[in-house]
Order: structure tokens, then sequence, then C-alpha cells
């Protein structure tokens, strides 16, 4: 299955669905061959850890990878959930587009 992402690591994303809706956070991790990401202080599960020779052993809590469907890009104008598009730049760049409001997205 090759399906272009269109969420990269760095960017600012909000839930859309499910049980963190409303959160917004930044991508630290994207999984594209699972269509997955994973979003800062989103999905939190605890995870039991056993002690090896340079961790202490424990209950940690990480944040669990969701799919790319739940998810939506942040308008840099508005600060609302965005779909996003492409488009060509003079200097010959393709970059990603805000459609609410037609910002460009990457840097």
């Amino acid at each position: 299955m090759s399906v272009k992402m269109k969420v990269k690591k760095g960017d600012r994303v909000v839930v859309i669905a499910g049980r963190d809706k409303g959160k917004v956070g930044t991508v630290l991790r994207a999984v594209p061959t699972e269509l997955r990401v994973v979003v800062e202080g989103v999905n939190v599960v605890k995870r039991h850890q056993r002690q090896t020779a340079r961790d202490q052993g424990g209950v940690v809590e990480k944040e669990a990878a969701i799919h790319v469907s739940n998810v939506s890009h942040v308008d840099p104008k508005s600060n609302k959930p965005t779909r996003v598009g492409f488009k060509n730049l003079e200097d010959g760049r393709k970059v990603r587009v805000a459609r609410r409001s037609g910002e460009v997205i990457d840097v």
C-alpha cells in the first residue's frame, strides 16, 4: 500500500477523533508504512518496564501511535483544523499549503 502521508515529524496537529479529541500537539514520529503518527501528549499509555542495567524499572507513561486519519493539520493563521494541499512555487519547490487559508505549511 503506497499512500502518501501529508503529516511529517514536527508538524502541529489537532486530534479530530477518539479519546483525545481536541488536543493539539507536535508530531514526534511518523510511521508511513503503518499510516500512524506519534503526537506529543496524545494517546498516553502506561507501560510496565523491566529493570535493566542502565534503566530503572517501573511504570512508564509514553505516547502510543494513532492513525493518521484521526489527526488534522493546524492552520498557521487561524489555529483551526485544515486539510492539506500542494502547490508549486516560482522557484520550483513543491510545498504543502493549508486549504483553509492558503498559508504555506513547509518552512
